[in-house]
């Protein structure tokens, strides 16, 4: 399992559109296959900064699987409006744990 990671920077009092359009283009994303879940949480101290990270069983399932869909230009048409600037994506692979 891999975890794609993003700082989204929306613009300025459009966080609430953002959520709404990000609640349309869930099921674009969660169809893939190879997607494994994700969350969006909002910044406490940022209003308008979210990080999002999406959890896919490889990097192909995200690259290949769904940014080459037609299913990644409707989710690009929902949501790249809201970014400024664009991020950065990256994806991690689990290796240091801690438990509580």
């Amino acid at each position: 399992m891999i975890t794609e990671h993003a700082v989204l920077q929306v613009k300025a009092g459009q966080a609430h559109a953002f959520t709404a359009a990000l609640q349309q283009a869930g099921p674009l994303i969660a169809a893939t296959p190879g997607f494994l879940g994700m969350e969006v949480l909002p910044c406490i101290e940022t209003p308008d900064r979210f990080l999002l990270l999406v959890r896919w069983e490889t990097v192909e399932a995200h690259e290949a699987g769904f940014r080459q869909s037609p299913r990644y230009a409707a989710w690009k048409a929902l949501l790249h409006h809201f970014y400024d600037p664009f991020p950065v994506v990256e994806h991690y692979a689990p290796s240091i744990t801690s438990g509580g």
